[in-house]
């Protein structure tokens, strides 16, 4: 495999597609010049820290190192979620229990298998991946449950007057709410190389790699994704959906 150089003359030159984004802008008077130059810079600066920070863990060679950063993109995801999940009362700790346990059993099964070596350069990049879906798909589940809790209050207390407990009561609205928060990736792994090359496997290619071992290194990502995405969604709606009821089984108001 040989290894892509490119040169920051290269990274400006395509900043002439930033100046299309503006011209767009400029065209039809949205008003979004500033928002594209502050995104611009913003995506600069990050992404060389994240770069130099990189450089230095993969140099160390730590395991204890690996656990320690995938813990703070674990705490960081949920404070994350939490924000965009917010109908869903103190929903910090289920989301932060939630990602723990997907990207624990994710990293430790694709490690126990011998898919990935248990090396920086391996556990650092898919935990990003895995942390990241894994917080869209819990927070998207999260969202729908409260809209369908709101949506459906006479359902429920109708439920629960037969005589059902919560869990029984919230089991449908669980469903619908697990399933919008799996079909984004389950479209995206349907329509992979067919509607689009996913990142992974584009950067394998561009860096110069075999097709071949580009196409069998983005399966296994993104097969590892849905047992991830799955198994967050699912445990923080397990762990959230008490928070509507009472501990007698009333719906609250």
């Amino acid at each position: 495999m040989t290894s892509i150089q490119i040169s920051l003359g290269e990274v400006a030159l395509a900043l002439v597609l930033v100046a299309v984004a503006i011209g767009a802008s400029l065209w039809e008077r949205a008003d979004l010049e500033g928002d594209i130059a502050i995104a611009v810079v913003r995506s600069f600066i990050q992404l060389t820290a994240v770069g130099y920070v990189i450089k230095f863990l993969f140099d160390q060679d730590s395991i204890l190192l690996v656990i320690a950063v995938v813990a703070a993109m674990v705490v960081l995801a949920a404070f994350t979620a939490r924000h965009r999940a917010k109908k869903v009362p103190d929903v910090f700790w289920p989301l932060l229990l939630a990602l723990s346990v997907a990207a624990g059993a994710t990293l430790g099964v694709v490690t126990a298998l011998g898919i990935f070596e248990p090396e920086p350069q391996y556990l650092i990049p898919v935990a990003g991946i895995v942390i990241g879906n894994a917080m869209t798909s819990a927070a998207v589940a999260l969202n729908r449950l409260a809209d369908e809790v709101g949506r459906s209050r006479g359902e429920i207390e109708a439920t629960l007057a037969l005589g059902a407990t919560s869990a029984q009561a919230a089991r449908p609205i669980m469903r619908r709410s697990l399933r919008s928060g799996l079909i984004p990736l389950l479209d995206q792994t349907k329509t992979t190389g067919l509607i689009a090359f996913p990142g992974i496997m584009v950067g394998m290619l561009l860096a110069g790699a075999d097709p071949a071992d580009a196409v069998r290194l983005q399966l296994i990502i993104l097969w590892t994704l849905l047992g991830a995405v799955s198994l967050s969604a699912l445990l923080a709606m397990s762990l959230s959906y008490r928070r509507f009821f009472t501990p007698y089984h009333q719906l609250r108001e």
